[in-house]
């Protein structure tokens, strides 16, 4: 087949077009930097931490008060309804992955301030929400913003590589202690389980501030710009030359050429699997807040003076165990979030992942039958967040693992179709248990979450300590992915 002619002229614009993003770049990467940059950056980072946080947890810490309302025409099967919005959402999940991939193309910051942005604005439409396809329309935004995690490349790209893991850790564990906002606001706002709409309010705005600081204080990355600078400044024969040497069709990021060099090389395959097996478990951090409600209601109306409804009614109100359990909530999943950092720079990323795997699989045992049997909420609420907390760590040390073994111009592609992965393992645990809880009910949804979540949850352990190799150190500039292979 002959080869594809171009014009003299579009030549000269694609030249043209070339030379003005090397100016732009180069503009960007002179500007000077004061020493207390990387402090103010921390701060408005956390800002946008918060906000993911919020935005992540918040339709979870209210799910209940919702299935109750908007749901209530579905009876025993309101939490098996809900859970299908879930599964409607990861199309929007799913598009995601690709958009993230353009931050590749186009830089770290705007993409920061666009799920910033997304994120607010879904809160926004679920606080005005009277509808079920209006509350779904809020829920799919946040859901199509949140997974991006651009905050977390950010943090990647700008912190110092030996300090990488515990900047990371406390600043997520400060967002996680911002959770303590969603109790506040129960209590402040949600007088009757029909008000709980007014509890997204303030998160929309803080998601709409963040975004706008981000705007204002944020610069790109320096590793995106020396990338994409050094792309830009190729030959032909050089950019050809680089994509024989990386064995990928484009050099410059893309899902699939991500994925494809992910599947090429064990490293990468093995935390594939094990990401898969681990996120069976997602369902804990969906299930939790109505596994305290059901705990708590079923221990009420073992002795037949309430009903199931009233007990909810009652462990659900504004001061009830379950507001009093969310507010330690937060701390128990903060302290154990920091804790993973801490560890992971001083033993390394492998031995950190098997101790909060193992730390997940414990809490979550000791929430479960500790809701169940009506023990203190602030201990089972601690004991939650650890559960939830330890879940999360894992899937960032996972997500260390793979942006530490992958290449500069691949890194955050890579990033992304590992949540493809991550994706089927929720999408397997789904299609699991809400059938199942539309056939045993709402109050089933404790036994299911633990029977199907515990046992991918411990072979994500077992293959943790004997597939995956240690990353703690791996220089970002020059790592190649093929290490291990």
């Amino acid at each position: 087949m002959a080869a594809k002619t171009v014009s003299p002229e579009k030549q000269r614009q694609a030249a043209l077009k070339k030379q003005k993003e090397i100016a732009k770049w180069e503009r960007e990467k002179a500007r000077p930097r004061r020493n207390t940059y990387l402090i103010y950056m921390l701060f408005v980072i956390t800002l946008v931490f918060v906000t993911d946080m919020i935005a992540s947890e918040i339709c979870r810490q209210m799910k209940t008060e919702i299935a109750k309302d908007l749901f209530a025409g579905y009876g025993d099967q309101s939490l098996s309804k809900i859970g299908t919005i879930d599964l409607l959402s990861f199309p929007c999940i799913a598009v995601s992955l690709f958009y993230k991939t353009l931050s590749d193309r186009f830089g770290r910051r705007l993409f920061l301030i666009i799920n910033t942005l997304g994120m607010g604005l879904g809160m926004t439409l679920i606080h005005l929400s009277g509808s079920i396809p209006m509350y779904v329309i809020g829920f799919c935004i946040i859901s199509f913003f949140v997974p991006n995690d651009m905050q977390v490349v950010y943090v990647m790209e700008t912190s110092p590589e030996k300090h990488r893991a515990k900047i990371l850790s406390v600043i997520r564990s400060i967002a996680t202690l911002s959770l303590m906002l969603i109790p506040l606001f129960r209590r402040i706002f949600m007088h009757e389980l029909s008000q709980w709409r007014m509890v997204f309010l303030v998160p929309a705005i803080i998601g709409f501030a963040a975004s706008f600081l981000v705007l204002l204080f944020a610069r790109e990355t320096d590793v995106f710009i020396d990338s994409r600078l050094r792309y830009l400044k190729m030959s032909e024969e050089e950019i050809r030359q680089e994509k024989a040497r990386k064995d990928v069709q484009n050099a410059q990021g893309g899902f699939f050429n991500a994925l494809r060099f992910a599947m090429r090389h064990k490293q990468h395959r093995w935390l594939f699997i094990l990401m898969a097996f681990h996120n069976l478990g997602f369902i804990i951090t969906m299930n939790y807040q109505t596994m305290l409600s059901y705990g708590y209601a079923g221990h009420m109306t073992a002795s037949g003076a309430v009903s199931l409804d009233q007990a909810l009614e009652s462990v659900n109100a504004n001061n009830g165990v379950v507001t009093q359990a969310l507010f330690l909530f937060a701390i128990g999943s903060a302290v154990f979030q920091l804790l993973f950092g801490f560890v992971s720079d001083k033993l390394g990323r492998k031995p950190a992942g098997a101790m909060m795997s193992a730390l997940t699989f414990t809490t979550l045992l000791l929430f479960t039958f500790g809701a169940k049997l009506a023990w203190n909420p602030y201990l089972v609420g601690f004991l939650t967040g650890a559960c939830v907390g330890s879940f999360t760590s894992v899937g960032d040390i996972n997500v260390m693992m793979m942006s530490e073994s992958s290449p500069t111009n691949l890194r955050s592609s890579v990033t992304s179709s590992a949540y493809v992965i991550e994706a089927l393992g929720t999408f397997v645990g789904m299609a699991v248990s809400l059938p199942l809880l539309g056939v045993f009910g709402d109050s089933a949804v404790a036994t299911l979450t633990l029977c199907i979540s515990a046992p991918g949850i411990l072979i994500g352990l077992i293959l943790v300590l004997l597939k995956t190799h240690e990353t703690r150190g791996m220089d970002l500039d020059t790592v190649t992915g093929c290490e291990w292979d």
